[in-house]
């Protein structure tokens, strides 16, 4: 990836023209250097959207460790995030999404390519609503500006209504009339699609700034409902992968870390717990989300220390689940912020599965998964948003806001969509006959329909507006495998699941509400101000301090 700005080249150019002849600039000119006469916008958009999908990709990764989707390591977890954590987040943003947006805009306004700009201006929207979600208060008014390298912050809340603001210039680019067609590696130029997400970014605003403003958010979200244009099934905003190894790796990320030579993430015991034994039968996703290399617990403490250990005391209070989870049935991973090196047990720990990785089906056969030309071959994606995830945002805030509809009936229309899409996307790849021959059509409906009784009974059963809400928020943390940015939202929000799988160090210090700010952020500007620790919640935040979440 490129690693330079390109306001200052343009600003070093003029310098060069202002103070040597005509001859001279021309022989100095780099001929590969990318100026306003050179630059092809649609390179600018093919490297934007490359980039927020990497962008997006390390938010969502921090997300899933943080709500225990997959493990967390580290003792405790203001050193699981120290200010070099994020550096990559905060370079990518700025000096590449948002600086060629910036590059991009007068380029694509001169040849009325107004659908680059509709495209640009969604995901400069998206990238603010992640900054202002990981950091808080981040430069937005005085950043990307050539002239000025120490740019001041600006409140989170200024720069979410700023990102809000992009998403209606973005919807009128989409329905102006235009020149140009631009590569669009979401849509493939279905630009009324756009417009949906467009609008399910807006209901997104909404549901997470309810506490500031609950009577906006719940006429924004009323108006949404009535305007009835909100992602639905066949809408879902991914991003696909391909099967190449060869640089560039074209392959999911999570499948190219560990199916290569084995290895990889440990996945989370209290998620596993929840997909095999919480309800006490198998998730009908568990066997798609994650593929086991041994159909066994170990109980050798070389390759897992834990299994001759009893669990802490405020484990066996609290009656989590620790190690591995019940059943003996070869789920092994790591609980919340295990500190512990890496044994011998890159083959046996359970590894990611066909969705969304591009992994291999878990059809019983547990054998090692070192070799690429397994599963999909790492054709996965990145399930940026979803369908499902839309009736899940609804079903929260018909309980929490009153708004328009039954909870309970978005509630099941999600978790429909969502297990539904699990498998349709399973299908779709070279898993498609090892899963068939395991599981029919049939089968499929009959575990899906129970599953949602299942929850359906809960969800009537639970006596208050909080136990209710727990059942949406649980149900939403299992069904966003894959995407730890909304989890990570959805558990500050609203502090749902309850009652999540703590630390094994009984005091692992504040939860992180949000991310110190980089190092490469503050050792180069002089107006940066460390924060107050991670504990530091942003503006939508308002849910009281730790331990009301852990």
């Amino acid at each position: 990836m490129k690693r330079f700005i390109y306001g200052l080249t343009v600003a070093t150019s003029l310098v060069f023209a202002s103070s040597c002849d005509e001859k001279l600039d021309e022989l100095l000119e780099n001929p590969n250097a990318v100026n306003a006469e050179t630059a092809s916008p649609d390179f600018l958009l093919n490297r934007i959207q490359l980039d927020y999908q990497d962008m997006w990709y390390g938010v969502a990764d921090r997300g899933a460790r943080l709500t225990r989707q997959i493990n967390q390591g580290s003792a405790l977890y203001i050193n699981a995030y120290t200010a070099t954590s994020t550096n990559g987040t905060w370079s990518n943003a700025y000096a590449n999404i948002l600086a060629d947006v910036k590059f991009l805009e007068p380029l694509a306004e001169a040849s009325n390519f107004q659908r680059h700009l509709g495209i640009a201006k969604t995901i400069k929207a998206m990238v603010l609503f992640s900054l202002v979600d990981t950091y808080g208060d981040v430069p937005y008014s005085e950043a990307i500006d050539a002239a000025n390298f120490n740019p001041k912050t600006d409140s989170g809340k200024s720069v979410y209504d700023a990102a809000f603001g992009l998403l209606n210039e973005a919807a009128a680019h989409f329905t102006a009339t235009s020149a140009g067609t631009p590569n669009d590696y979401f849509y493939a130029r279905n630009y009324t699609r756009w417009i949906k997400l467009i609008n399910t970014l807006k209901l997104r605003y909404f549901l997470n700034t309810k506490l500031v403003d609950g009577a906006a958010s719940r006429a924004g979200i009323n108006a949404l409902i009535a305007e009835n244009n909100l992602i639905g099934a066949g809408d879902d905003f991914i991003f696909r992968f391909g099967t190449t190894a060869a640089d560039p790796d074209s392959r999911h990320p999570k499948f190219a870390g560990q199916y290569t030579s084995g290895g990889g993430d440990y996945q989370s015991t209290y998620f596993m717990h929840h997909l095999t034994v919480a309800k006490g039968f198998d998730d009908p996703r568990v066997k798609y989300y994650m593929y086991r290399q041994v159909l066994t617990n170990t109980t050798n403490v070389d390759e897992q220390e834990c299994v001759s250990q009893i669990a802490p005391p405020h484990y066996l209070v609290g009656q989590f689940p620790y190690c591995n989870p019940a059943g003996n049935k070869g789920y092994w991973g790591r609980d919340h912020l295990d500190p512990d090196g890496i044994p011998p047990d890159g083959l046996k720990r359970t590894a990611y599965g066909v969705y969304p990785a591009g992994g291999r089906f878990d059809n019983d056969s547990g054998t090692p998964v070192n070799n690429p030309a397994l599963g999909a071959k790492g054709a996965g994606f990145h399930p940026i948003m979803m369908a499902s995830y839309v009736d899940f945002m609804l079903a929260e805030a018909a309980l929490t806001l009153g708004t328009t509809g039954d909870a309970k009936a978005y509630l099941t229309s999600a978790i429909t969509k969502n297990i539904n899409y699990v498998r349709s996307f399973s299908l779709g790849t070279s898993e498609s006959a090892t899963i068939l021959g395991k599981i029919s059509d049939a089968d499929h409906a009959t575990k899906r329909d129970a599953y949602v009784a299942y929850v359906n009974s809960e969800y009537d059963a639970a006596a208050s507006t909080d136990a209710k809400m727990n059942v949406i928020g649980r149900e939403y943390w299992l069904g966003l495998y894959g995407n730890g940015m909304e989890a990570y939202n959805l558990y500050r929000r609203t502090g749902k699941p309850s009652n999540m799988q703590p630390a094994l160090e009984a005091d692992p210090g504040p939860f992180v509400r949000s991310f110190e700010y980089p190092n490469n952020y503050l050792v180069t500007n002089v107006n940066a101000v460390p924060k107050d620790g991670v504990a530091v919640q942003v503006f939508w935040d308002t849910n009281p301090g730790s331990p009301w979440i852990y």
